[in-house]
């Protein structure tokens, strides 16, 4: 059984559970270790719960669904609370699955008490019908992601926002406008998926649904459809496969959505069957969702350069009509040729402007309607204002000469021109926005398309192999990967032995290597000889999946930045339109009360006309797209670079909270040392010799789990077995290993002192093994000399481990955790970027301070308990300071909590640690720098884009508004202004992307960073 969060953060001991718990809580000795603690969602198995139920017939077992849990302090809290009440034999929660299963007596309890005590906790919980093996598999809240086409800016965001938060059964929804993304947590009970899509679309946007947590769905591509025949065909099979509920195939597409019951059929089941019943006629592929966003992507920038082709070479005759043509005598002939009321001329550019402005630039009517119904408004609304004046006052012009002869000059080519600007600017923004999303492209690039199964009969032997899908691996199945191949899934290897090259997961450039039990990364590489694994993780809870998942949220979530953006954008073209107006009205009165020479007036003009130029040339040139995309875009690529790095970053939130820390606070052991304890004196203070004490002290720390029990176990048996040839089975074992030897002595009354040690009776005498604090809690008095070479130990940045025998203090063992190499040098670079580095340790106050000076940190809280460490964080941010807490994710999850920026350091293995808000792939300390680093360049580019953004628009507007044209002359067109437009939000994206070229600080520069 897997240790409990509270086992993990040896501050109480559960029933039937040994741990030893001294005053340093080193962590895991190593990472495999470290991995199978970390597993807070394996508690219990259902096999647990199965036998008490057999046991205790009048137990009943329930599972609960638990909303609002954060981290591993919220699991400790809910499992707490559901201990706690009479009747309630047995509660494990499930942090990651928001899981809780209870085994009570229902004669005590009813499921309403355990619902109640849960929301009593401060966290929702929802009772999960019993499980049954026939029927529709309960489901609580779906997360939906939704693609959304159509958004132009922030105000858009805004919007779908609304509407979607305004839906029934919908609890949280986030919108980004840089992904053209949503997702939608709701209940499917209450709302379906396609009722959003609806909603989305009656508001003018196009939607469609890509996937969500739904676990009994599947999306395949299908080939060898070519007739009704073979439509028919499939669905007959489809319909004659046991646990289809419904089916969808999409004959255009060749797409086939199928909702299966995985109770009753697998998804490979489903694949075989479909292909087996066909005899081979229908090859079947899941489609992966995030390749068919990519693909959705490039479409979206496919159409948008035909619009932008398209409209430009409709516009291109129009201008030549303009300029070109009156100088060429043939051509300007026949354009003077006068056609019904009007000259040939004049019909072609309207012809022609005509489609430009209502075919190619639909779409800014559309969406400018939309967002108008919506009570919003954006930058269509500015660019269909813009062209429609232009258009229909050239249209009222040529009419109004028509009628009286009298002609004034027109500007269709104004129309014209200001939509190919600004399709040319939206096409450039696609491939812009299409580069900063690459980090989740290339991430989904890592996980091989196929996968090699070994084929075993019913009694394990190998009888072949066969290729399948990798989306269609399951749990427990046996996969091949050869020399050079991708592993396919997260796995243990059963067979054979390699180098594996980790670097794009965890960023650690050096291979690794793997024998057999060693557990490997999907998506790595395998560098040299053939291995079989064993998959224990496929899907959503693969290692690459989560870190998808993660950046892909990150992506989404807004920075508190963002705000200002909003805000900006639900003002902006309302201030933008009256602008306008007084700009038109502003030189048209100017021009009639004679403020201004009739001379300014263009040929054949009048004073309405220049007036609206410069009117139209405000409204087009004002962009709220380049403010929205400033944080968003630098978010995205930040995230990715983050990612490529090895650096997790959960969301914009924790990227703008990184750029401002303070104080950054380590945990000592595992941290700031490897974690790997190791004894390095063993003093004797009585008759007994050193095998003897040696043998008394390992059989007393045998039936401890702690790391330095571990320590002393290990020192002892290697002193044991003094020669490594001769090492027999009993030395066979690890400290991963059952801690029973034939060696050791028999232990009676085992019991372990939270924060001082052990105790037990050997040979009917007692044993006490910890520090001071178990000695003379005990009645055991400490000598002089004993003390004072404890001391001089704990100085030298060891622990000392006092051992007690009868009543008499028979010896001491000093046991070292070495610091990492880089601690010192990062510790170091902390101070010259001016962040103020902090330790915290359960160690005594000598070994914590010896520690501390090594690595050069001032500031040190020893004697510190697990549970006390977020107390420690919390002193810090009382005036305010930014505090972040670097820790493995386990002990330190309360204190990763309360940190307002939590970095889990190491946890490649389990990276769905919700305390964190960074997660460090690599256990290297230079990745607190990179982390600290990547935040401060990301806002820094941040504010530059803003400032850009703001600086254009503030600059822009005055001098299309005409405000410079009295002094120095300078007119801005409309065309030119709709191509500053265009440009000035393609500018701000591509600003963000230069933070692709981010490259982290070596060591060897660390130290020349300076505050800036």
């Amino acid at each position: 059984m897997s240790p409990s969060t509270t086992d993990l953060q040896l501050t109480s001991q559960p029933a039937g559970g040994r741990r030893s718990s001294y005053s340093s809580p080193v962590r895991a000795v190593d990472p495999v270790d470290m991995e199978e603690g970390t597993r807070l969602l394996e508690s219990y198995d259902a096999g647990d719960f199965k036998s008490v139920s057999i046991e205790e017939g009048s137990m009943r077992r329930i599972q609960v669904t638990v909303t609002g849990m954060t981290c591993a302090a919220c699991s400790n809290s809910v499992e707490g609370a559901l201990k706690s009440i009479n009747g309630v034999f047995r509660a494990s929660v499930a942090l990651l699955q928001n899981r809780a299963d209870v085994v009570f007596d229902p004669n005590l309890v009813k499921d309403e008490d355990i619902k109640n005590a849960i929301e009593d906790a401060g966290f929702e919980a929802e009772i999960l019908p019993e499980p049954s093996n026939v029927g529709t598999k309960p489901r609580g809240m779906l997360v939906g992601q939704f693609t959304i086409g159509g958004m132009t800016c922030a105000a858009c965001v805004n919007s779908v926002e609304g509407i979607l938060r305004d839906l029934p059964g919908v609890s949280r929804a986030v919108v980004a406008l840089a992904t053209s993304l949503g997702k939608v947590e709701y209940d499917p009970k209450v709302i379906s998926k396609d009722d959003i899509v609806n909603a989305i679309e009656d508001a003018g946007f196009e939607a469609s649904f890509v996937q969500s947590s739904e676990q009994d769905k599947i999306i395949l591509g299908v080939s060898g459809v070519f007739s009704e025949l073979d439509v028919q065909l499939l669905e007959g099979i489809l319909s004659s496969l046991k646990g289809v509920r419904q089916f969808c195939f999409d004959r255009t597409s060749g797409e086939l959505e199928v909702l299966f019951d995985p109770e009753v059929v697998s998804s490979r089941s489903l694949v075989d069957g479909i292909e087996g019943g066909s005899n081979g006629k229908f090859k079947l592929h899941v489609l992966n969702p995030y390749a068919r966003m990519t693909t959705k992507d490039v479409e979206e920038t496919s159409i948008m350069f035909q619009l932008f082709t398209s409209s430009l070479f409709l516009s291109i005759p129009v201008f030549l009509i303009r300029v070109v043509c009156p100088h060429i005598p043939l051509l300007d002939a026949f354009l003077l040729w006068r056609c019904g009321p009007f000259l040939m001329g004049d019909w072609l550019k309207w012809a022609l402007v005509s489609v430009v402005q209502f075919v190619i630039g639909k779409r800014f009517y559309i969406a400018a309607g939309r967002a108008l119904r919506n009570g919003s408004t954006n930058m269509d609304v500015l660019v269909a204002l813009g062209t429609s004046a232009s258009y229909f006052y050239s249209v009222g012009a040529l009419l109004y000469g028509a009628v009286t002869g009298f002609w004034s000059p027109t500007y269709f080519e104004t129309s014209a021109m200001l939509i190919t600007f600004v399709l040319l600017g939206k096409y450039l923004e696609c491939l812009a926005k299409g580069k900063t999303s690459e980090a989740i492209k290339k991430l989904v690039e890592l996980a091989p398309a196929t996968a090699l199964l070994v084929v075993k009969d019913n009694v394990g032997n190998i009888i072949g192999e066969r290729e399948i899908d990798a989306l269609l691996i399951q749990p427990g199945d046996t996969l091949k990967v050869l020399p050079g191949a991708k592993l396919p899934a997260d796995g243990i290897v059963v067979w054979g032995s390699s180098y594996v090259n980790e670097s794009m997961v965890t960023g650690e450039s050096v291979p690794v290597s793997k024998e057999v039990d060693s557990p490997v990364i999907g998506g790595t590489i395998n560098l040299h000889g053939a291995l079989h694994i064993k998959a224990t993780k496929v899907g959503s809870e693969a290692v690459l999946s989560q870190i998808i998942s993660l950046v892909e949220t990150a992506q989404m979530s807004k920075a508190p930045i963002q705000k200002f953006a909003d805000f900006v954008a639900s003002v902006f073209v309302p201030t933008v339109v009256t602008l306008s107006l007084i700009t038109w009205l502003g030189w048209y009165v100017g021009g009639v009360s004679g403020a201004y020479p009739e001379q300014w007036l263009p040929e054949n003009g009048n004073y309405f006309v220049f007036a609206l130029m410069f009117s139209i040339s405000v409204v087009v040139i004002a962009c709220p797209c380049a403010l929205g995309l400033a944080t968003p875009t630098a978010v995205m690529v930040a995230t990715g670079v983050g990612a490529n790095n090895g650096v997790l970053i959960k969301g914009g939130d924790a990227l703008e909270r990184a750029q401002k820390v303070k104080y950054v606070i380590f945990d000592k052991t595992g941290t700031l040392t490897q974690g790997k304890a190791k004894v390095t004196t063993a003093k004797v203070f009585s008759e007994m010799d050193r095998g003897e004490f040696l043998m008394l002290v390992a059989s007393a720390e045998a039936s401890s789990e702690h790391p330095l029990a571990k320590a002393i176990v290990e020192y002892a048996r290697h002193f044991h077995f003094f020669d490594e040839n001769s090492l027999t089975e009993d030395a066979q074992y690890s400290s991963k290993g059952s801690p029973v030897s034939a060696w050791l002595l028999d232990v009676a009354e085992f019991s372990a002192v939270p924060g001082r040690g052990i105790q037990c009776f050997i040979n009917g005498k007692r044993v006490l093994v910890g520090n001071r604090k178990l000695l003379t809690g005990s009645g055991v008095s400490i000598p002089t000399h004993v003390e004072k070479f404890v001391v001089d130990l704990e100085d030298s940045a060891s622990t000392g481990i006092l051992v007690g025998y009868d009543g008499t203090v028979i010896g001491v063992l000093g046991v070292a955790d070495p610091l990492k190499r880089e601690a010192a040098v990062v510790v170091e670079g902390l101070w010259k970027m001016g962040v103020i580095p902090v330790m915290v340790t359960g160690d005594n106050w000598r070994t914590a301070h010896a520690v501390a000076k090594e690595v050069g940190i001032h500031d040190v809280r020893a004697e510190v308990m697990p549970a006390g460490k977020a107390d420690v964080v919390r002193s810090f941010q009382k005036d305010g300071s930014v505090v972040a807490m670097v820790g493995d994710g386990i002990n330190d999850s309360p204190a990763l909590a309360a940190a307002d920026v939590g970095m889990a350091i190491g946890a490649g293995t389990d990276i769905a640690i919700e305390a964190a808000d960074y997660v460090l792939m690599r256990n290297n300390l230079e990745d607190v720098i990179t982390a600290i680093d990547i935040s401060r360049k990301t806002f820094s580019r941040i504010r530059l884009n803003y400032v850009f953004a703001m600086a254009y628009n503030v600059i822009a507007i005055p001098i299309a508004a005409g405000v410079f044209y009295p002094s120095l002359g300078i007119k801005l067109p409309p065309w030119a202004a709709g191509a500053c437009m265009a440009l000035s939000s393609v500018s701000v994206v591509c600003s963000s992307l230069l933070l692709r070229r981010y490259r982290k600080p070596r060591l060897t520069t660390i130290l020349k960073i300076t505050v800036e």
